[in-house]
């Protein structure tokens, strides 16, 4: 179905009501750090059941809600760097691990913020042509078969305290491709660290850490656009609970990811993305 305008940006989560909100915030929580796509489940689950599109800005609002969880989940990794940092600042101990673990959070963020400043006009436009059900259904078959190569070429032998510089431009520049809608940031980062030879679950603990500034920076860009088109009080409440919902789903996604891949493979992942790019697909030409 169409979405809803206010002031150009797509606001089509005011139209479904906090009841419906709720119900998307857990599929947004939950898909939104798994590889798998929260921007094609924000798509097809709204199509499948007759709603309202409920818009990019509330996917990249929801965002805040991921982010709350990763860095929860993530704390003492977070922790650890911000204070190893400073440490190393006063020190001019520039060769410690969580110095250079900060500094390639910094590089790798950089690519996604230019990017994303650069189509932000396109994403966030109520007819924007990225939020079509072909790309999206595209983009996950694209990526379901790159998170298989990965799966296949890894040698799942490094951690995130071998890291280096060009590790984290080279995730960072994959980030890039969160922007387009049915890729997933997850997805992307994970399938880059992969290639890495990262571990899976190291690959995965990359992955958010890094993604920490852009998740935020994407989130609380949204709610600058949110508040710049006038959103109403009835909207604020309504994606409020949509950010409480997807807060406790994610948390729950992002703990079962890593139990997952702490155990087995990206697999299910990979054939469930190419299943699911498949139903979008079926689903945009019928």
């Amino acid at each position: 179905m169409s979405g809803a305008c206010t002031e150009g940006v797509d606001t089509g989560f005011v139209a479904l009501g906090a009841a419906k909100v709720a119900i998307l915030g857990v599929v947004q929580g939950i898909t939104e750090l798994m590889p798998i796509s929260s921007t094609a489940h924000m798509r097809l689950v709204p199509a499948i059941l007759g709603w309202q599109d409920p818009g990019s800005a509330f996917s990249a609002t929801m965002q805040l809600a991921a982010l709350s969880a990763v860095v929860w989940y993530f704390w003492a990794d977070v922790r650890a760097m911000i204070g190893g940092t400073l440490t190393a600042v006063r020190t001019r101990d520039f060769s410690s691990d969580h110095f250079r673990l900060a500094v390639g959070v910094v590089l790798g963020t950089i690519p996604i913020v230019i990017a994303g400043l650069l189509l932000s006009p396109i994403l966030n436009r109520c007819d924007s042509p990225l939020r079509g059900l072909p790309v999206i259904g595209v983009a996950c078959l694209v990526m379901g078969a790159l998170l298989a190569v990965a799966e296949l070429v890894a040698r799942h032998e490094r951690k995130v305290e071998d890291m280096r510089l060009r590790d984290a431009v080279i995730v960072g520049v994959a980030q890039v491709g969160a922007l387009i809608p049915g890729v997933s940031r997850s997805g992307s980062t994970l399938t880059a660290a992969l290639f890495r030879s990262f571990t899976r679950e190291e690959a995965a603990r990359f992955s958010f850490i890094l993604g920490i500034p852009a998740i935020a920076l994407a989130g609380l860009h949204e709610v600058a656009t949110l508040i710049h088109a006038h959103l109403d009080s009835q909207g604020w409440f309504i994606l409020a609970v949509g950010l409480v919902v997807g807060t406790i789903s994610s948390f729950a996604a992002l703990w079962s990811l890593m139990r997952i891949l702490e155990r087995f493979s990206t697999w299910p992942f990979t054939l469930y993305r190419i299943v699911l790019g498949a139903v979008v697909l079926w689903v945009s030409f019928h």
